[in-house]
């Protein structure tokens, strides 16, 4: 695509688990990306489970449950709604203690 010719994202398609870390952790890195990211297992069990495509964004609870599916994408990805769905989850642990700390 040009956009990741653009973006300087352009790499071979990996052929091992080690090779597919790798280009997704550059990946993240140069687009800057802020929020956790996780990656499927070679295999992709995880995207054939969910189905996503059309492109989707999916926010998944501590409990395993789908809290949010955005519309497809890219246009459907509302940053907005993200977040409503994002403050509606119970905060961790860990960051309960970081708000009592800075308090």
């Amino acid at each position: 695509m040009e956009s990741n010719i653009k973006d300087k994202v352009v790499f071979a398609t990996p052929k091992n688990e080690e090779e597919r870390a790798f280009i997704a952790g550059a990946c993240v890195r140069k687009l800057g990306i802020k929020f956790p990211a996780v990656l499927d297992e070679f295999g992709n069990s995880t995207e054939n489970a969910y189905t996503g495509w059309p492109d989707r964004i999916y926010l998944v609870d501590q409990n395993g449950h789908v809290a949010y599916k955005s519309k497809p994408g890219p246009f459907g990805f509302k940053a907005e709604e993200l977040a409503a769905a994002l403050a509606k989850l119970p905060k961790s642990r860990a960051a309960q203690s970081v708000d009592s700390a800075q308090k």
